[in-house]
């Protein structure tokens, strides 16, 4: 492959499974580097700091701000989440793969500084389906998830940006499709030039 690595980014609405999938993607495909995301949220039941998130205060993350190193960032529901720039183009520049998740603005902020990622957008198969996910987790008071429904329409608006479109119906079919969209984009003709251009000299 040329000498630097892709981008591949998972995104969708809450309850769409993103995480449950992530984990998935993860385990199957060990030689993906993954970004794990910062947020100033308490870490939920059986959550590790450095494995589902960095879990930092406020004014940690704002410094972070301050200094130019997110690559995107989110305040949603009074918490903040992003990404270090840094880590990804270290990544990226070392020709790794990079995976990561993140909500709909993140995509898109990060759309627009790796222009030629691949974005994969996650949708749960319904509306009813979607809020009986959300109430399932259980992590939000009704005031909480009426927010959070409230706000499905303008982050499925966002999924007319994606690369791909996965509808997570059954878990496995879903996990599969991720992966393979990871593994078509491992074959692009653009990340084998080098390797093209060898067969051209000889």
């Amino acid at each position: 492959m040329n000498g630097e690595g892709q981008i591949y980014v998972l995104s969708g609405p809450p309850g769409a499974g993103k995480s449950t999938i992530a984990a998935r993607v993860r385990a199957d495909m060990p030689d993906l580097a993954y970004s794990v995301s910062l947020t100033t949220r308490a870490p939920r039941p059986g959550e590790k700091d450095g494995v589902d998130y960095h879990f930092v205060s406020r004014e940690e993350f704002q410094k972070r701000i301050a200094a130019g190193e997110m690559a995107e960032h989110e305040e949603i529901f009074g918490n903040l989440y992003g990404t270090s720039e840094k880590m990804v183009r270290q990544v990226l520049e070392q020709g790794q793969d990079l995976f990561l998740d993140t909500d709909v603005n993140g995509a898109e902020s990060l759309r627009k500084r790796f222009a030629d990622g691949v974005f994969i957008f996650l949708v749960p198969p319904s509306p009813t389906e979607l809020e009986r996910r959300l109430r399932g987790r259980g992590t939000e008071d009704e005031d909480q998830l009426a927010q959070r429904l409230g706000r499905v329409k303008y982050e499925l608006s966002k999924a007319f940006n994606a690369t791909y479109l996965v509808v997570n119906d059954d878990l496995d079919r879903a996990v599969a499709q991720v992966e393979a969209i990871i593994i078509a984009g491992r074959c692009r003709t653009s990340r084998h030039l080098k390797l093209l251009d060898e067969f051209q000299d000889t």
